[in-house]
């Protein structure tokens, strides 16, 4: 293949690339989005695979068989409540890569028509260095979120005494590393920016508590985006560039908008540490006596199916009981009944952005009673009941009371202002971020303690 047909054919590609995030911004048009992806992924590969530079490709069918293999496995066993850990688990491959990749070139630059071992050009050495030091921190950044949401790691901040000072240090060393390597080409500088790089990314995931893990996943998915672009120019691959971009600056955007949602510093998300200032228990809010009301399934039906408005707060705790279906249903019933019922999305609601939504989806839940928190905050007053289903942290209200909790300053989803809250819970543990919410003590909050799916199923025996 030409050098022009090559440009033409990576461009055609980035085309598509840029219509599937189109598409990704709704739900309505995400699965036209997510054809467009793959189809431009096709072609980038293809476009790759003609280049007259490929003189083998025996490694390169073996590493599409086993790569293609792991994805296809991994793909068809996954259950939803993991994709979060997933998500961040393949974000790690992408800092890994590039780091395999920029440690390859720099190896061996003449296979990449950038120079020879001890010439390579500057601005190449700069490329190089970046894009290490990007993947390198994404690598292990994930590797840590991947840990918390597992539960493998707590996901309460793992602080230090001088945490932020650590990692402006570590920040302005790989600064001077980068710089020293781009007029030395010294082995052992790009091997220290390697180890600093993987050592701050370790530093800067490990105090982010649970509650803000989310952002995280975004940013980690904008950094994995600037590594393969960084590399993308070391190689001289223009869709590798412009994909590399697309995805850094769309993560980027996606976690400025959910600082915003969640009262965060853009800066803290991306020096790191935030989140972690405060304990993760919530503590001054006065909780009067600590009773707590609980009912059954058939209450619960009871009152629901006596209400002329129905909010449902679904949150990580319906993901984890698969319980969407059963939800569905229980809502179907209740509009048969006359019953208005909507469903109210958290930003962060889950354990990265836009989890229920995808639920919620695959159980066929009409996305026009699908909002978001701002569209809906304004109606839980004149709202006879909110029902939620295993979300805690987006609707506790320490995050407006309470200065000394980890979540405060983070919009809610204002359910205690509905005539009647029923809340679905296995006990009265915590949430992900480990604060209590006062809200099981309020007088108009019935606790229904059991499994979500089994509730939700056994509400629907009592409405029929």
């Amino acid at each position: 293949m030409t050098e022009n047909a090559s440009a033409f054919a990576y461009l055609i590609s980035s085309i598509l690339f840029i219509m599937a995030l189109r598409g990704l911004s709704s739900p309505t048009s995400a699965r036209q989005g997510n054809m467009f992806g793959i189809a431009g992924m096709v072609i980038a590969i293809a476009t790759t695979l003609a280049n007259p530079e490929v003189v083998g490709y025996g490694w390169i069918i073996l590493g599409l068989l086993i790569g293609g293999t792991i994805g296809t496995v991994i793909a068809q066993k996954i259950q939803m409540t993991a994709l979060p850990q997933l998500v961040a688990a393949f974000h790690s491959l992408v800092g890994l890569a590039a780091v395999l990749v920029a440690s390859a070139a720099f190896l061996a630059p003449e296979a990449y028509g950038i120079g020879t071992a001890g010439n390579i050009p500057g601005g190449s050495l700069i490329e190089m260095g970046l894009g290490t030091a990007i993947g390198a921190i994404t690598f292990t950044g994930s590797i840590i979120a991947f840990g918390k949401l597992q539960g493998l790691i707590t996901g309460k901040p793992l602080v230090f005494p001088g945490q932020h000072f650590v990692n402006l240090a570590l920040g302005v060393i790989l600064v001077g590393l980068i710089v020293a390597f781009a007029n030395g080409q010294s082995g052992f500088i790009f091997s220290l920016i390697v180890l600093f790089s993987l050592v701050l990314g370790f530093t800067l995931i490990l105090p982010i508590g649970g509650a803000d893990m989310p952002v995280v996943i975004s940013m980690l998915n904008s950094y994995s985006g600037w590594a393969a672009c960084g590399i993308g120019f070391t190689l001289g691959n223009f869709a590798l560039i412009i994909t590399g971009a697309l995805v850094g600056s769309s993560g980027a955007i996606l976690s400025y908008i959910m600082c915003k949602g969640m009262n965060r510093s853009f800066h803290s998300v991306i020096l790191g540490g935030f989140g972690g200032e405060t304990d993760a228990a919530a503590a001054g809010e006065d909780m009067g006596d600590r009773t707590v009301k609980s009912g059954s399934a058939a209450d619960a039906a009871f009152i629901m199916e006596n209400a002329s408005s129905v909010i449902i707060v679904p949150g990580y705790g319906m993901a984890v009981a698969q319980a969407q279906h059963a939800l569905r249903e229980m809502g179907d019933l209740l509009k048969n009944k006359g019953v208005k019922v909507r469903y109210a999305i958290h930003p962060v609601a889950g354990r990265m952005p836009g989890h229920m939504n995808v639920l919620l989806a695959e159980a066929n839940v009409p996305y026009d009673e699908v909002l978001e928190l701002d569209e809906i905050n304004r109606d839980f007053p004149s709202t006879d009941i909110a029902f939620v289903i295993g979300a805690n942290d987006v609707t506790n209200p320490s995050a407006k009371t309470d200065t000394t909790s980890a979540i405060y300053g983070m919009p809610i989803l204002d359910v205690e202002r509905a005539g009647t809250v029923l809340f679905i819970k296995r006990s009265m543990a915590s949430g992900y971020a480990g604060v209590e919410n006062p809200l099981f003590f309020r007088d108009n909050t019935m606790m229904l303690f059991s499994d979500a799916k089994k509730m939700c199923e056994n509400i629907i025996k009592a409405l029929e």
